[in-house]
This record gives structure tokens, sequence and C-alpha cells, in this order.
């Protein structure tokens, strides 16, 4: 009964980080300013999910599976940011490195 409850609370605590993160994602702007709210949905929505799996089930091959496939979701996460960065870079600019203009704006972003 009390991992039962205690899941349900952990997996609402995920269900709001991702609420959070939906509405941070519709009021931002531009991919620059997004790209930090989708961090939580990536990573701290997981790890909730799967500390929700091992209360439930405690410690066993589906929880086992769970947290291996987490390890690849945390690792794959800032990879994938980065790369979406950079493309987003890359279409608005034609390249992702910063311009000689850039670089004498340093408060601004291209």
């Amino acid at each position: 009964m009390i991992r039962s409850v205690a899941a349900d609370v952990i997996l609402a605590v995920a269900v709001a980080v991702v609420l959070a993160s939906a509405v941070g994602l519709l009021l931002m702007r531009d991919a620059y300013q997004r790209i930090h709210y989708v961090t939580p949905l990536a990573l701290v929505a997981p790890v909730l999910l799967g500390l929700a799996i091992l209360v439930q089930s405690g410690f066993s091959e589906n929880s086992g599976q769970t947290w291996l496939a987490l390890l690849f979701v945390v690792i794959a996460g800032p990879f994938l940011s980065h790369a979406t960065i950079r493309a987003a870079r890359i279409r608005q600019t034609g390249d992702w490195r910063l311009s000689d203009q850039d670089r004498d704006r340093p408060g601004e972003r291209p």
C-alpha cells in the first residue's frame, strides 16, 4: 500500500515536471530559449519514472531493464540538445560558428 502511494506521488511529480516544461516551451520565443525547457523532459521526468518503477516493483528484472534504458536516455540527452541547437544555428545563419559580427556583440544572440 505504501509503495503504491509513493509510486503515485513520484509519478505525479513527473507529470508536473512535464507540464511545467510544456508551458515553458509554449511561452519561449526561439529555439535557444526553448532548449532549456527540454532538459527536464529529457532527464528529470525519465529519472522520476524510473524511481517510481523501482519503488513499485523493487529490485527486479523489470526495474533493471528500466534503469538500463534510462541510462541510455540520460547519456544521449545532452548530445541531442547540442545537435538540436547546432542545427538551429546552421539553419538560421548558414554556419554553426560565430561570425566576426557576433563576436563583437557578446550580449546579443544572432
